[in-house]
């Protein structure tokens, strides 16, 4: 997660440039794939038309889960755990309409 007294702020010219820590950058990439993870199911279900190897128990518990994050992150007001749950939680939920949208395979 990105912390603010984590990072170390430097000025060049008129842009400023943050370096992350190491923790930080760990973290940052570990958001960036779990985010990326569901890209891949959502295009074959789409392209395919069918949902029929999704489970959806699964992905209630996945949504669930997200949306639980999701509201921990804004009742301790980190906004990294807001964004990276919040865009999991959309693409998990993009999954979980597909399944049942295409649920007749």
């Amino acid at each position: 997660m990105f912390r603010p007294e984590a990072a170390t702020c430097a000025m060049q010219g008129r842009f400023r440039l943050m370096i992350l820590s190491l923790p930080d950058m760990i973290g940052t990439a570990a958001a960036l794939c779990s985010m990326a993870s569901f890209t891949p199911q959502i295009l074959k279900i789409w392209r395919e038309h069918d949902a029929s190897s999704i489970s959806l128990r699964m992905y209630v518990v996945t949504v669930t889960g997200f949306g639980l994050w999701t509201t921990y992150g804004v009742l301790t007001q980190s906004w990294p755990v807001i964004g990276a749950n919040a865009v999991c939680l959309l693409l998990s939920g993009v999954i979980l309409a597909l399944k049942w949208r295409f649920r007749d395979g």
